[in-house]
């Protein structure tokens, strides 16, 4: 669950959000990145940070230069833990269905 909790907190930010979503179509680095945002340069550096610390975002140095990438296989944590109000959709999305067809049917038999 602490994975869990780790990732729901770096994800909690939505210029967190925006990062991993750019960085799941492309590998970048920070300068990169910083250019698709208001804030500076060490702010996105920051981000990256928390990212890596959950392990959405991980990094590969060339030269001077790291570039980031997104990480998939930490989400897995969120989405086993999602996963468990399924039940609430489902049986929700059940009741739905059996009332849609019961009015439906009250409907037909009154024509």
């Amino acid at each position: 669950m602490k994975q869990a909790n780790d990732i729901f907190s770096a994800l909690a930010d939505e210029n967190r959000r925006r990062i991993i979503v750019m960085l799941s179509k492309e590998t970048m680095n920070v300068n990169a990145i910083a250019e698709n945002f208001k804030i500076s340069r060490p702010a996105v550096s920051k981000h990256l940070r928390i990212l890596e610390r959950s392990k959405l975002v991980s990094h590969n140095k060339e030269g001077r230069e790291r570039y980031y990438s997104f990480n998939p296989k930490p989400m897995k944590a969120v989405l086993d833990w999602l996963k468990y109000f399924d039940n609430f959709w489902d049986d929700k999305l059940s009741r739905l269905k059996i009332f849609v067809e019961a009015k439906h049917d009250s409907n037909y038999k009154k024509n």
